[in-house]
């Protein structure tokens, strides 16, 4: 099994899609191993979009995802970090297939609805800059044997 990080953006928060949003993945079978609603902090944010740092969009980007609160998510399953990225769709909701997370809620590249990890090393990264490790919670679900061979 393998964890990726889900962030619900304040465009999402906003339009009060959280539930809707975790309601795709739960569906789909992913499990939730760590939840929370916060704001993000200048720090955090500088962090987490540090690969942009320098590049024309930074502020705004930084800005944006400051400017609300977000609800960040560790999900587990198989194959989590691809599962996650075909259901939220292209980054560009223009380009998002219907039926994916971003299809069905964005319409700007700038308000996409949601982030998530692109990439196992991403993932961990992630994780560990939004979650200490109290805060993931290992469980069982009786449901597995359902979803899994």
């Amino acid at each position: 099994m393998q964890r990726t990080f889900v962030m619900v953006k304040p465009d999402g928060v906003q339009r009060g899609l959280v539930g809707k949003i975790i309601n795709t993945f739960e569906q789909k079978g992913y499990k939730i191993a760590g939840l929370k609603l916060m704001q993000i902090t200048r720090d955090l944010a500088e962090n987490h979009y540090g690969e942009h740092r320098g590049k024309p969009f930074f502020e705004a980007l930084v800005g944006y995802i400051t400017s609300g609160p977000v609800v960040a998510m560790v999900l587990e399953g198989k194959d989590a970090v691809s599962a996650a990225r075909n259901i939220m769709g292209a980054t560009n909701p223009v380009q998002a297939a219907p039926g994916t997370v971003r299809g069905d809620y964005g319409i700007d590249i700038g308000r996409n609805v949601v982030h998530g990890s692109d990439s196992p090393e991403s993932a961990e990264r992630e994780i560990n800059l939004f979650f200490s490790p109290e805060e993931i919670i290992e469980w069982q679900r009786t449901v597995d044997p359902w979803i899994y061979e």
